[in-house]
């Protein structure tokens, strides 16, 4: 598997030079990384150069129905970054840092638990140690598999928003509902079977780098109680943001790009 990086903010010779710390975003679930990140770059791109990655079959990334696992995107996501050293001399003393929502934030959960990952520091956003159980989870890839991501907006719609969020900002639930909507059936059934052979809590206590796990307060997916035992966690953080459901950078970006902020440049 191959992720595609994508140069949200910043320059190449920004990469060169290391001018900023890296800061890699990942997506949720059904959207593309520009689309749901796209109101916290203006409130990111002064401190880090942005690099972005979407799930295989989102946005313009390439179907992969083949079966992975959420380590496989973790590796994919490591080889991502040795790449932009290879290609554009990343100085191997500057910061890089990964920030995922979701199904990106599993992939930030278990970068964590490797000690000798290229990401220095690692957010995970509106995700927990385990998301649903795979019975859910292989019955939601069956659906899609055989009726497509459309069959997916009515409920995306309920679960990814707070309440009165859509009365808003609709045109930003407009935008990931339309992410969703065009998202390769067989890549986003095959993403939902990762998620239902996922689970990391027997492995907290390997968490090896600093570690900032960010809930929102509304998330019906993964509440602010499904990451309770990341408070006993080493090297981890928590925090929760009222208002929210399950995509923070969308819902709140200015209050997302300040904890992410606070956190990495500490």
């Amino acid at each position: 598997m191959t992720l595609t990086p994508q140069l949200l903010s910043g320059s190449v010779e920004d990469l060169r030079t290391g001018a900023r710390p890296v800061l890699v975003l990942g997506p949720s679930l059904g959207t593309s990384v520009a689309v749901l990140w796209q109101g916290a770059l203006a409130h990111l791109q002064e401190s880090f150069t942005l690099i972005g990655w979407d799930l295989p079959g989102h946005g313009d990334a390439e179907p992969f129905t083949e079966s992975f696992e959420i380590s496989d995107l973790a590796d994919a996501l490591e080889e991502l970054v040795a790449e932009l050293a290879d290609n554009h001399g990343l100085p191997a003393d500057l910061p890089v840092y990964a920030a995922g929502v979701s199904i990106a934030g599993t992939v930030s959960l278990t970068l964590a638990l490797r000690g000798n990952t290229r990401f220095t520091r690692l957010a995970a956003l509106c995700t927990a140690a385990k998301i649903g159980d795979p019975q859910m989870w292989n019955e939601r890839a069956e659906l899609v598999a055989q009726a497509g991501t459309p069959t997916m907006v009515e409920g995306s719609a309920q679960r990814w928003f707070a309440p009165g969020f859509m009365a808003r900002q609709l045109e930003v639930v407009t935008g990931l509902l339309r992410c969703l909507q065009h998202t390769d059936r067989y890549s986003y059934a095959a993403a939902c079977r990762a998620l239902g052979r996922y689970d990391l809590t027997a492995e907290l206590a390997g968490v090896a780098r600093p570690l900032l796990v960010i809930s929102g307060a509304e998330d019906p997916v993964c509440p602010p109680s499904a990451v309770q035992d990341f408070a006993a966690a080493p090297h981890t953080q928590t925090a929760v943001l009222d208002g929210v459901a399950h995509q923070a950078p969308a819902e709140a970006p200015e209050a997302t790009a300040r904890l992410l902020k606070e956190f990495l440049n500490d």
